[in-house]
């Protein structure tokens, strides 16, 4: 099997699967023309998350890395009328991107955008006292451990947080990589498996991405 197979059956899927989206076509194009690069998540992934949402009945879902607001506007569209999704960017220009895109899928009343380090930003939530659903972290691996650690803070008993890019195509299993999203990514395992608050596993995912996976964690 090749990376190309993996994308045709990713393509299929989503063809045969999902209904075509004319918003969702229109945000890639915008974030392809601001030069962002092309790591959102694949569309069948993002139809996962909206899934995800509607499992447990999110009405607050934390994003930590916004990019474009690609997989932001498919959870926010899960969301019920009154329901909340606070996304986390770091990057100002990439932000403002995103900003547009969700305006041009009309959910800017329902997207709260935090713009900073989510390391500065998270802290902040706490004092709102912000209790969350579901949270998805797709950001700088080298921090995930510390993201992961937040997220028990901030989820609700119950509620869920998936992780992206957990595989970085096999390389989780160098012990002797230098790659700080590698050794990041390890860390993220080290700290699951002794951390008491999350029941957790991990899956392998081939797609249009290529070779990686997903942490899914439940809160207890």
């Amino acid at each position: 099997m090749t990376s190309e197979r993996f994308a045709e059956v990713d393509h299929w899927i989503a063809r045969h699967l999902l209904p075509p989206d004319p918003v969702l076509d229109e945000v890639l194009k915008a974030n392809a023309a601001a030069g962002l690069a092309a790591i959102d998540v694949s569309r069948v992934i993002g139809s996962l998350l909206a899934l995800l949402c509607g499992l447990v009945r999110a009405h607050r879902v934390l994003e930590i890395g916004t990019l474009g607001g690609y997989s932001a506007i498919h959870m926010a569209r899960a969301l019920p009328a009154d329901g909340r999704l606070v996304t986390i960017e770091a990057n100002p220009r990439t932000a403002e991107v995103a900003r547009a895109n969700f305006a041009r899928a009309d959910l800017v009343k329902r997207i709260d955008l935090r713009v900073g380090k989510a390391l500065d930003v998270l802290p902040g939530l706490v004092d709102e006292g912000h209790a969350f659903d579901l949270a998805f972290i797709d950001a700088d691996k080298e921090n995930n451990a510390a993201y992961a650690d937040w997220a028990a803070t901030l989820v609700r008993p119950g509620g869920l947080v998936v992780i992206d890019n957990v595989v970085r195509e096999g390389r989780i299993t160098d012990d002797l990589s230098t790659d700080p999203q590698i050794l990041g990514t390890r860390s993220l395992y080290a700290a699951m498996r002794m951390d008491a608050r999350f029941e957790a596993t991990a899956f392998q995912i081939v797609g249009t991405k290529g070779w990686d996976g997903l942490m899914l964690a439940r809160r207890r």
